[in-house]
């Protein structure tokens, strides 16, 4: 993480985004940009939160640990979040991990200043209150979609989030940013059957391996099967 100390640039982000809007008193001279690099965590679940983050520019996925330990993956971040709403309203922890999936940047009001500003701020909670009955949604939408929709097409929404990614000269290759038997977590399923789906694109004409690494070959076949689930359960 980075801090840039750019008080125009802030300014520039406040005003394009409307933030005034959602506080009473004006909250920009306590912000700060922060600069996330691809793989960087946002939060990590369980720690303390330094600061409310308003999540303005670039792309990060949230998952979280289950109490068996294997990792769940909850949805994809694009602009613009609240992160750290539930964290200020309950005084907690955070409830789940964030990782930058390319270059994010946050403005952030340190977590203490937050509270003591914010947590009489009518305007501030009535966001708040919109920001937690959308996860509310996303939380049964999500349980749905990991019960109901088969792994070919959970998969397929994962991939068809993270090619942008790996773009290049040669195509568009898949960036797994971890391991795939953290691949199988995250989408709540086992290694061998990872492997067997992954197959089957490839076999559809969807997906090639080469060289160790997985390029998309056919992605209007890949969104068809994706059918933006993960970006439907965008408000988490």
């Amino acid at each position: 993480m980075k801090k840039i100390e750019d008080s125009f640039l802030i300014e520039h982000y406040y005003n394009e985004l409307d933030m005034q809007k959602i506080f009473i008193n004006n909250m920009q001279k306590h912000m700060k940009l922060l600069k996330f690099n691809k793989h960087e965590y946002l939060i990590r679940e369980e720690e303390e939160l330094k600061y409310l983050l308003f999540f303005i520019q670039g792309k990060a996925k949230v998952f979280k640990t289950l109490p068996n330990g294997r990792n769940l993956l909850l949805a994809f971040y694009k602009p613009f979040r609240v992160i750290g709403d539930i964290e200020i309203v309950k005084n907690q922890s955070a409830t789940s991990t964030i990782q930058a999936l390319s270059t994010c940047y946050c403005l952030a009001i340190p977590m203490e200043k937050a509270r003591l500003e914010l947590i009489e701020d009518r305007k501030f909670l009535k966001f708040t209150c919109e920001s937690l009955a959308e996860k509310l949604t996303a939380v049964s939408m999500n349980s749905s979609i990991n019960l109901l929709y088969p792994l070919e097409n959970r998969l397929a929404s994962y991939i068809n989030e993270l090619i942008i990614y790996g773009e290049n000269e040669e195509g568009l290759f898949i960036d797994f940013d971890e391991n795939l038997v953290n691949v199988a977590e995250l989408l709540g399923s086992s290694y061998r059957h990872l492997l067997r789906t992954l197959n089957s694109l490839c076999n559809k004409g969807v997906l090639e391996k080469q060289k160790g690494k997985y390029k998309v070959i056919n992605h209007m076949l890949l969104k068809e099967l994706a059918d933006d689930l993960y970006q439907d359960a965008k408000f988490l």
